[in-house]
């Protein structure tokens, strides 16, 4: 094999430079680095620089919960964050199904990932209603989405990647929706062998049609369908990007609810620009465990949990019958959040002048920003006005935490 030294190829005309050709494979040594102009992002064993990298999906890897790590008896109707960024959902009828969505540590052998989300099914439902889809759902803000260029001439494809495994080896449909323009994009994937992990490519065309909204609220959402009734999925799964129709989202679903021996699992979910193979795939965007938190912190935070002693904030009294406390978050959240606490006998303290007062409840104060939070209690505290002190929770059973979610 020869070697050829230079610092710089150029064409010869134009400004088009081919390597190799059809079927040649292109090797970038070992701790070598190939870098693409214009990205800043580097991914891959040998330190390739794709263009356009973004980890479009959050906690594809699923190491992330801060929720907790088991949402038990969930259906009929329900809407429910479970892991971080990952949304059950039940449109529709709402029939008598029911699941268990916890995250799990069976994953596919050798890639990297050491987390899982698993479904399990706990109630049946056969009698499915006509208008019932359920789903687990990831959405996205708009302004993530710009580089995609959706609505223009030069509108990018997607390809989303994920390792699933199941019992059941059914069809299994997903929906892209365009939330807003009311556009979809439907298919399916099919898994080969029952209780094995399988990694499946599913192409997303370019959209020439609707532009995301250049905001922070939902613009895109990805459905990984588990149950569909006949109003769901008696349509056609779609070639392009259409208006939707109902009937086009969950053409062959399997049910998911059919069975108390059915499961689901799902983890290494990569959504990029651009259309790729099995084989041309970029390798997915492992993070640190910090970054990837703090991606999920922008939707949800949680304050305190599990700890009868943990910090959560600093305050004092405002007056001798109102308690007060700020929250500043870790980063700046999507936008001003709500509180989510858990309410109970003496579950809270204010430490005040070395003074330990009780209470039981959180309220929401008359300032909240997407970096900060005031919290107080007017029913249940006593102290001397303009003491300043810190609150902690006093129950294993508390929590408090803030939710900014799409």
């Amino acid at each position: 094999m020869s070697t050829l030294n230079v610092d710089k190829v150029d064409p010869s005309t134009g400004t088009a430079l081919e390597i190799g050709t059809s079927g040649d494979t292109i090797t970038v040594p070992s701790g070598a680095t190939f870098v693409v102009a214009g990205t800043t992002e580097i991914t891959g064993t040998n330190n390739v620089q794709r263009p356009n990298a973004q980890a479009l999906i959050i906690n594809g890897n699923c190491a992330i919960s801060q929720r907790g790590t088991s949402f038990a008896t969930m259906g009929n109707g329900d809407s429910q964050y479970t892991l971080d960024r990952f949304q059950w959902n039940e449109e529709g009828g709402f029939g008598v199904a029911e699941l268990t969505i916890t995250q799990d540590t069976d994953v596919p052998t050798g890639q990297g990932f050491a987390k899982s989300l698993k479904a399990v099914c706990t109630t049946i439902d056969t009698s499915i209603d006509s208008n019932t889809i359920s789903y687990i759902t990831q959405k996205f803000e708009g302004q993530d989405l710009q580089l995609l260029k959706k609505g223009t001439a030069n509108a990018e494809k997607l390809t989303l990647s994920f390792w699933a495994k199941s019992n059941l080896t059914g069809t299994f449909t997903i929906a892209f929706k365009d939330t807003d323009n009311s556009r979809l994009y439907s298919t399916s994937y099919s898994p080969a062998s029952a209780d094995t992990w399988e990694k499946f490519i599913v192409n997303i065309p370019a959209d020439t049609t609707g532009a995301f909204t250049d905001d922070n609220a939902t613009s895109l959402a990805v459905d990984w369908n588990l149950q569909a009734g006949t109003d769901k999925s008696d349509g056609a799964l779609t070639t392009a990007w259409e208006a939707q129709a109902e009937g086009d989202r969950a053409v062959g679903q399997t049910n998911f609810f059919s069975s108390t021996s059915n499961d689901f699992y799902i983890t290494g979910i990569q959504l990029e620009v651009g259309e790729y193979t099995s084989s041309t795939i970029p390798p997915f965007q492992h993070e640190s465990y910090g970054d990837n938190l703090a991606r999920c912190q922008r939707y949800f935070y949680m304050a305190a949990s599990n700890s009868a002693s943990a910090d959560v904030g600093v305050g004092g009294y405002y007056s001798t019958s109102i308690g007060f406390f700020n929250i500043t978050f870790p980063c700046s959240m999507r936008a001003a959040p709500s509180v989510v606490y858990v309410s109970g006998t003496n579950y809270y303290k204010l430490i005040a002048n070395s003074v330990t007062d009780y209470f039981d409840d959180v309220l929401g104060g008359g300032s909240a920003s997407t970096n900060e939070i005031n919290l107080y209690n007017n029913s249940e505290v006593s102290g001397t006005a303009g003491d300043a002190g810190y609150v902690r929770t006093a129950n294993t059973s508390a929590s408090i935490a803030l939710n900014s979610e799409l």
